[in-house]
């Protein structure tokens, strides 16, 4: 019985890339809330400091993830290796990538072998994106496309409703706290999720789907991707007047790591799902 349940709920969605379900989702939403708290007591454990240089440093990390996935995408990976590559082991993987290269810097910095480890640690964050990239465009010259217009009309579309958002929070709401780079960097991210999401939905050649619960059921009662835009407003602007409250009452090294997080949610799946209709996989 309890064999089924997990094998129906947790494995067979990854074996077979089935889309999410009410059960995996709350799950998986548990394992984050918990592991953003174990992140915060490891990194203040290691006396690595949590600010928005570390936050921003981490970023090169977050899309590599989100490229790391496309790269299971395209079936090039024909081992069951393909499946650490598969959310949610992916986070898994791309974490202790993250921790592993965010310790060394760490260590050569107190050893005096570099003077800011932030500056390594993102260093190391860009190789690994440039690496991906590079065998992403010799993928899709090889045996696919490199859909140079999708590229531009995604980011287009990213950046023109994030600087939209961005003003209206700013100007209309007079939040001035969002000209934070984070808060920038969060609106961004979400708004390259919702981008990608309703073009791959509406305007792509191949027909692609939501996989996720709520977006999937807004997509199915409205009938466009474009309802993605929705869902995310109803979700960052909440998000963030909550994360500045909390950030001036609150635990600041703990706000930094729950801002990372935020951004990953956004970012991370973006760029996946732009990869993907980039070189049509």
């Amino acid at each position: 019985m309890i064999s089924e349940f997990i094998y129906k709920y947790y494995i067979d969605p990854i074996r077979y890339s089935q889309p999410y379900t009410l059960v995996d989702t709350l799950t998986y939403a548990i394992i984050l809330i918990g592991a953003v708290y174990l992140v915060y007591r490891w990194l203040n454990h290691a006396g690595i400091p949590v600010d928005e240089k570390l936050v921003l440093s981490t970023i090169p990390f977050v899309v590599f993830g989100g490229l790391l996935r496309v790269v299971e995408d395209t079936g090039m990976i024909t081992s069951d290796v393909r499946f650490l590559l598969v959310t949610p082991l992916i986070f898994f993987v791309v974490f202790f990538i993250t921790v592993i290269a965010l310790v060394i810097s760490h260590h050569l910095s107190q050893r005096g072998r570099i003077s800011e480890f932030t500056t390594v640690y993102a260093a190391i964050g860009i190789g690994l994106v440039v690496g991906c990239v590079a065998v992403l465009a010799s993928y899709g010259l090889r045996f696919s496309t490199i859909g140079f217009v999708e590229l531009s009309v995604i980011l287009s579309l990213a950046s023109v409703t994030s600087l939209v958002l961005w003003a209206g929070i700013r100007y209309l709401f007079r939040w001035t706290y969002v000209s934070s780079p984070l808060y920038s960097l969060l609106i961004f991210g979400h708004m390259l999720d919702a981008s990608a999401t309703s073009y791959g939905i509406d305007l792509h050649t191949i027909s692609y789907y939501e996989v996720h619960v709520v977006g999937s059921a807004i997509i199915s009662l409205t009938g466009t991707g474009f309802s993605m835009f929705l869902l995310k407003l109803a979700v960052i602007i909440p998000a963030i007047y909550i994360l500045e409250g909390y950030k001036k009452e609150g635990n600041r090294e703990l706000w930094y790591v729950v801002v990372l997080c935020m951004i990953v949610l956004g970012l991370a799946p973006g760029t996946r799902d732009m990869g993907r209709m980039v070189l049509y996989v």
